[in-house]
């Protein structure tokens, strides 16, 4: 088997990295250019708040973004300012977004903006392959888009089966159905969803409703079945006798599905640019998308001149309101 490797594209408006092994992507991981804190960055904040005294507080940086700090340090009292560390970053949540979170920063620690998506696969110790632009499309080889329609969509298909993907403030749920006998469904659905998680970076409180099992045996298998396929470090429950399975796995940043949910038309957006940076022909690109994805690029005027430099050619934006947030296309003058 050829080892892993990390494709990586420095695109326009974020960066896209795929762990993949046989053209199959293991692993994914979007990061979004903002202006939020990274995790690992150190950051000097203000404490706003005490919400249990000497525990935690709220503290907001100097950027605006208010931050869960815990533990509060000895004498630190409102209206103080600190380094501090950020240990999970902001996730994006209906209604309101969820804190990020931070510690006090070591002793003698100085302000850093903590490590890019780059950095962070780098210090795998696997390799890395930029890819460009004019070159063989590797992401979308190994299944670009049609991991990013499962993790918008949340619909996983599996040979005899399928996973239905649920995002909800308390955790991710994953239903498992299918035609298989039900503890042959309940390995294949765990192993699907043990794939799935790894593939869209979901941490946090995770459950996978399984088809009810009566045996301990076959609750056992499946079990394994997943343990056989999700990295550690997680944590998990058995199955119990109605086929339900809770893991818990860190959650330092916003997985897959939250990133591409939380603003459809952005994340519509941003896909296009990379289909205009790769579309072939020459003269001018034109991008037609829904009017909501148009008013988008039509207000970013970095990312339009970023495309322009990249491919040499002028760009056109025209909306179109019978398409969908996801069914945008880029035309060229000259194909």
């Amino acid at each position: 088997m050829r080892l892993a490797e990390w494709l990586y594209e420095a695109g326009i408006g974020e960066a896209r990295a795929a762990l993949v092994a046989e053209d199959v992507i293991l692993e994914a991981i979007i990061e979004r250019d903002d202006a939020s804190p990274r995790g690992g960055a150190i950051v000097p904040a203000r404490l706003i708040r005490q919400l249990i005294p000497r525990r935690r507080g709220i503290a907001v940086t100097d950027g605006g973004d208010e931050l869960l700090l815990e533990p509060l340090p000895p004498g630190v009292s409102e209206g103080a300012t600190l380094l501090v560390e950020i240990v999970r970053e902001v996730i994006p949540e209906p209604g309101r977004a969820k804190r990020a979170k931070a510690r006090p920063a070591p002793d003698g620690a100085c302000a850093t903006p903590g490590a890019s998506l780059i950095d962070r696969i780098a210090a795998t110790g696997l390799p890395v392959i930029t890819l460009p632009a004019h070159g063989a499309d590797r992401l979308e080889a190994a299944g670009w888009s049609e991991l990013i329609e499962e993790a918008t969509s949340g619909e996983i298909a599996f040979a005899g089966g399928g996973l239905r993907l649920s995002l909800t403030p308390a955790m991710t749920l994953f239903d498992v159905d299918g035609t298989l006998p039900p503890a042959e469904l309940a390995c294949a659905g765990a192993a699907a969803a043990g794939r799935a998680i790894r593939r869209m970076g979901i941490g946090g409180s995770i459950g996978v409703d399984l088809p009810t099992l009566a045996g301990k045996a076959e609750r056992q298998a499946a079990a394994a079945a997943l343990d056989a396929v999700l990295p550690l470090p997680f944590e998990r429950t058995a199955v119990n006798g109605f086929g339900f399975l809770q893991i818990v796995r860190p959650r330092p940043r916003i997985s897959l599905p939250e990133l591409l949910r939380d603003d459809p038309a952005a994340a519509a957006a941003r896909a296009l640019l990379r289909r205009a940076e790769r579309t072939r022909g020459a003269g001018t690109r034109t991008i037609v998308a829904a009017p909501a994805v148009i008013a988008l690029l039509d207000e970013q005027a970095d990312w339009r001149a970023a495309l322009v430099r990249r491919i040499g050619s002028a760009l056109a934006l025209r909306a179109q309101p019978a398409l969908a947030i996801s069914a945008g296309y880029v035309e060229a003058e000259h194909p």
